[in-house]
């Protein structure tokens, strides 16, 4: 199973926020472990991104929903026969833990970074293909040209009102995809298509693929049903066609 490619796809609008900041986070985690300016650059780049998606959404109120509803499931099976309940104690006391941090987040998150007069300049170029040049944003150019130490304490500084949603949206990434077991299927010519229970709502769809396979998988989703075609890459640089073959692969339908 840990040899097989993952494709993932959310179905409600909380989930796919969720996994657009995971990817930016870790995009951001290795830019900073650089010294290049061309790392410095590419950390601001992804940390203006990350201020977007706070400036348009209320995280800190819909990862304390997302954290009372995990806490209140596992707290539904701590009776149950065959749950470690020492385990299930520890998972408790970490989620309690994030939650009350984030609770203790006073104001909106990463204000102080969205308001800085450096960060708006450079958003307001950012729109522009080679906006930030040195002729564009001197006031960028200086501060790229400071010493390393210096800019690391920088940055340090606005990426920390963030670490506490990071890891908010680690621990529930962590468990909506930890929440089912993978079942193995088959796709008919490259297709195949699932209804959706409503009353067990499904948060995310895994497909795990042979890598050796020449195909990906392309997924599309509503309230109601969920399909996988199996697609080829086209190598003239066409759109990309259905396969012919039937496919096996894995299925997860995390439902956490």
């Amino acid at each position: 199973m840990n040899t097989l490619t993952t494709y993932e796809f959310p179905l409600n609008e909380r989930i796919r926020v969720f996994m657009r900041l995971e990817l930016l986070f870790m995009q951001l985690s290795h830019f900073l472990a650089g010294a290049s300016v061309y790392d410095n650059r590419a950390a601001i780049s992804v940390l203006l991104e990350i201020l977007q998606i706070f400036s348009r959404n209320d995280l800190k109120s819909e990862l304390l929903k997302e954290l009372d509803r995990i806490i209140k499931a596992l707290g539904q099976l701590a009776d149950n026969q065959g749950v470690d309940s020492s385990k299930l104690e520890d998972i408790l006391v970490q989620l309690h833990q994030v939650k009350n941090e984030l609770h203790q987040a006073n104001g909106k998150i990463g204000i102080n970074v969205m308001e800085s007069d450096l960060f708006q300049s450079i958003a307001q170029r950012s729109s522009i293909p080679g906006g930030s040049c040195s002729f564009d944003l001197p006031a960028f150019h200086y501060w790229l040209e400071q010493s390393d130490a210096e800019k690391m304490v920088d940055l340090e500084r606005w990426t920390q009102p963030f670490t506490k949603i990071q890891t908010a949206i680690d621990l529930v990434l962590n468990f909506v995809r930890q929440s089912s077991v993978p079942q193995q299927k088959q796709a008919t010519a490259g297709f195949f298509q699932m209804g959706l229970d409503s009353s067990q709502p499904i948060q995310l769809i895994r497909v795990g693929v042979d890598p050796t396979l020449p195909c990906f998988a392309e997924i599309s989703g509503g309230k109601h049903r969920f399909t996988i075609r199996f697609m080829k890459p086209s190598s003239d640089g066409s759109r990309p066609s259905q396969i012919t073959e039937d496919i096996s692969f894995y299925l997860t339908n995390c439902m956490f």
